[in-house]
């Protein structure tokens, strides 16, 4: 994969000196977590941004290293799996839980409103080895599980969040769980500083902080110095930053400007799981970045799209699930509106290369193709249950149906 040389240094851009995250057992370096994705984070997708992080990603002077012994080269987290799903064993659930023979640590979030239900949802990950290290989703801000106090509206009722850590990592026994989180509800209602001293009292291992509210959704910008200020607070337990991370610099400069233990990397992996690879490189001291050409990077997306087919046992499948990528792959490059289209409905791996082997493959990497992907929309209110905010000490309100099958972070 072609590449191009890194900026030179500047103090808030070199890789800060540490000896990795860790998280229970696990030992991670470079300090980078995959953020889960509903419909992005399943098996083919962690497969790709591992190949790059270890250097199987491609060829070409940006590749890194192999990884040292006993290290990780990150932490690649699953879609966000519903605990009553899960302990119901719905069919989707249990296939979404399976992971590549190569995947360790394996590590799942979960998604739960009920302590007793969370409890159940740990203790058969832990009983049955279906994973490594869970992570538990407090971020979602999405109005259908808000308005039923779930996702980033759960934290502002303390006793029933302390619960809830409490049963997890009763029932992870010795797997290490877990949190991420939002600010709050939004700027009058925010709620991270206290989450965070609740998850070093339950033996939580590490909290990650998204720095905007529930009311920010994905727009503005994120808040560092909130992540500042939770790293302060809870110096006990390692802190995760997450928001606007959008190539490796940008992860330096995080952790130089916050004091966090590591990042979480969401929206800047769409359609760049190359950015893996960018961050060992920056993080082992520097040196050059992927800039793939057009050529390069359709060659990464049939390989997507032929993962997809091999996961869900259906080649046709397999590429209409890959159809919500090919806009982020694309971005940048010189594509015109009526192929992008062409591309977006392409059913077979035939249509979708015929359709890249048209294009003008010998682009190089467009200037500014890192800026922002996906959702970037802000929201000024935040649909909650009637009387959510009149007291976070009293968690009546609460409904089973909070547990939806959505994204959330």
């Amino acid at each position: 994969m072609a590449a191009t040389e890194a900026p030179a240094a500047t103090e808030d851009s070199r890789a800060p000196e540490s000896g990795g995250l860790a998280i229970g057992p696990y030992t991670v370096w470079p300090p980078v977590v995959l953020a889960p994705m509903a419909g992005i984070t399943n098996a083919p997708f962690r497969t790709l941004c591992r190949a790059f992080a270890e250097g199987r990603g491609g060829a070409g002077p940006g590749r890194p290293a192999a990884p040292a012994q006993g290290r990780h080269r990150g932490l690649f987290v699953s879609e966000m799996i519903t605990t009553r799903a899960l302990v119901e064993r719905n069919e989707k659930t249990m296939q979404l839980v399976r992971f590549d023979a190569s995947e360790r640590p394996r590590s799942i979030q979960l998604y739960g409103v009920d302590p007793a239900t969370v409890g159940k949802a740990v203790r058969m990950i832990a009983e049955e080895d279906l994973a490594d290290h869970i992570d538990l989703n407090f971020g979602c801000p999405v109005p259908k599980v808000t308005r039923k106090g779930g996702g980033s509206a759960l934290p502002f009722k303390r006793p029933l969040l302390r619960a809830i850590l409490r049963e997890a990592v009763r029932g992870a026994g010795t797997l290490p769980v877990t949190m991420k989180m939002r600010k709050g509800i939004d700027d009058d209602h925010l709620t991270y500083l206290d989450a965070g001293r609740i998850a070093v009292e339950e033996g939580v291992s590490a909290v990650a902080l998204h720095g905007r509210t529930a009311a920010q959704h994905y727009g503005g910008t994120a808040d560092w110095d909130a992540i500042a200020r939770l790293k302060e607070h809870v110096p006990e337990i390692p802190v995760l930053g997450n928001g606007d991370v959008w190539s490796a610099p940008d992860a330096l400069r995080m952790m130089r400007a916050t004091g966090c233990d590591g990042v979480v990397v969401g929206r800047g992996c769409l359609g760049r799981p190359w950015l893996f690879g960018d961050l060992v490189t920056a993080f082992e001291g520097g040196g050059a970045a992927a800039r793939p050409t057009l050529r390069e990077v359709a060659d990464v997306m049939l390989r997507h799209a032929t993962l997809l087919g091999e996961w869900l046992g259906d080649e046709a499948r397999g590429v209409i699930d890959f159809r919500k990528h090919v806009a982020w792959y694309l971005k940048g490059f010189a594509v015109g509106s009526e192929m992008r289209g062409r591309l977006a409905i392409a059913s077979s791996l035939a249509e979708l290369a015929a359709g890249l082997g048209e294009l003008d493959l010998d682009q190089p990497w467009p200037p500014g193709a890192e800026g922002p992907r996906g959702r970037t929309s802000g929201k000024n209110r935040v649909v909650l249950p009637d009387g959510w905010l009149a007291d976070p000490h009293d968690c009546t309100g609460l409904g089973a149906d909070a547990e939806l099958d959505t994204s959330g972070g």
